[in-house]
């Protein structure tokens, strides 16, 4: 406080005499030495001639020029600053002020920097539906929203398909008891086909359009499969066993590699928009970073990186969509922190306490914002500005920790799933038509097709 005090008085003084104080500054000056001293560099010799003899010549004989000659003498005299009338100069002339923007520059820029208008953002959800039986399990993942925009959400045994185009609903599939609960939903980049797994272990494959079973995949995991995610016709598989397998749906033995470094059931997992990168969540509390260029179909594959800086499980996971190797990471409820590396390095580079269980991210597509949704004591979704990480909004309602988070394929409208049993909607990412023109565009990597340079 004191030294803000004393910053302030000495703003003041200084506002109030600046001159003053420039002038004692500059007392040791040759300029204010008390000695009038002409400076002869300054001076005009010529000009000083002629006033000293031509003109006085002109004066004492008035008569001697006619009128048009005097006109002449005195346009001549203006046209050549012949007016003055000192001699001699004791300082150097002041420099012509100069902008330090030139008015044309300035007035340029201010024309393509127009001030940006804030967005609004509603605090209120724009629409919320029933989900009776939601499983309320942090570990799960039962919520997507495909590029079709269709939205499925797994229910108890059941898979409910909502067409976001006319709020159509329709049932999948309902499994057994026996393979029941459902414990994971993705669907595959073409917005078709839908990937879901089960408490037994298996994972079925589904065509959406002809609500036809295309296959089960059997024989990856010993347990629970709560987490998927596609890397084109790639599907990666997580479970409670703690292996990580991916398919290659399109051949008979399906099982291509396996990632072995998890302890206890992974719970999130993220490929990268490149394809290249993996990364996984698990109740062990690790965030491990796999290469594709190092999966190994004969051996378990070894992790690129292991980071062990949450200290809870790690379930919410996202790549950043306009910077290729930024990662957000967070979570649960002994940790409550979202985290950010570069995979490259796997270095944290930030670190944010929310004060609650994080259960899933998503960056807005449109601009440099993350949302995450927390659980208790508000059960609320936060927006963050990226990367100063300050609070832009607070979206309230649930009044359960809101376990799952989807976007809309066009980034604009967010659904929430809460184990209050109901699903929000949230347009929280702006309007279809502002995004459009708002979206930046991606940081696209050095060498992004090569795996690595040596």
């Amino acid at each position: 406080m004191d030294a803000g005090s004393v910053s302030s008085s000495a703003t003041k003084s200084h506002s109030r005499c600046p001159l003053k104080e420039q002038y004692l500054q500059r007392r040791n000056s040759r300029e204010n030495l008390d000695r009038f001293i002409p400076n002869r560099s300054a001076m005009d010799f010529d000009y000083a001639h002629y006033m000293l003899t031509e003109a006085i010549k002109g004066k004492e004989n008035p008569m001697a020029s006619s009128p048009s000659k005097e006109a002449y003498r005195k346009h001549l005299a203006e046209t050549f600053n012949m007016n003055r009338t000192r001699i001699l100069a004791f300082k150097n002339k002041p420099p012509t002020p100069t902008d330090a923007i030139p008015n044309n520059c300035s007035t340029s820029f201010q024309q393509s920097k127009p001030v940006k208008a804030r967005r609004y953002i509603p605090q209120t959800s724009e629409r919320t539906l029933d989900a009776p039986d939601l499983v309320d399990d942090y570990y799960l993942n039962l919520l997507d929203w495909g590029s079709s925009n269709v939205l499925a959400i797994a229910l108890g045994n059941t898979v409910y398909l909502w067409d976001a185009t006319d709020g159509n609903t329709s049932e999948l599939v309902t499994v057994d008891d026996e393979s029941g609960p459902v414990t994971s939903v993705k669907w595959a980049p073409d917005g078709q086909h839908i990937s879901i797994g089960l408490n037994n272990s298996d994972i079925q494959l589904w065509d959406s359009t002809s609500n036809r079973l295309l296959r089960t995949l059997k024989g990856g995991h010993q347990s629970r499969v709560g987490a998927l995610d596609w890397n084109n016709h790639v599907l990666t598989t997580g479970g409670m066993d703690g292996r990580i397998v991916n398919n290659d749906v399109r051949i008979r033995s399906h099982i291509v590699e396996t990632y072995t470094g998890h302890h206890q059931e992974v719970c999130g997992l993220k490929w990268s928009a490149s394809g290249q990168q993996l990364a996984s969540g698990g109740n062990d509390n690790l965030l491990h970073i796999w290469d594709r260029s190092m999966a190994s179909a004969n051996a378990p594959t070894q992790w690129l990186h292991r980071l062990e800086d949450h200290t809870a499980a790690v379930k919410a996971l996202a790549w950043c969509p306009f910077q290729a190797n930024l990662l957000a990471s967070g979570g649960g409820g002994g940790d409550k922190c979202i985290k950010f590396w570069n995979t490259h390095t796997g270095a944290c580079l930030n670190s944010v306490n929310t004060g609650s269980q994080v259960c899933a991210l998503l960056w807005n597509k449109n601009e440099r914002e993350l949302l995450s949704s927390h659980g208790f004591t508000e059960n609320q979704l936060t927006l963050w500005k990226y990367p100063s990480m300050v609070k832009m909004a607070e979206l309230t309602g649930h009044t359960s920790r809101v376990l799952f988070m989807a976007q809309s394929p066009d980034g604009c409208t967010v659904a929430s799933a809460a184990g209050d049993e109901t699903l929000r909607f949230w347009n929280v990412f702006g309007s279809p038509e502002v995004a459009a023109k708002a979206a930046p565009k991606a940081a696209t990597e050095p060498f992004a097709h090569l795996n690595r340079i040596r």
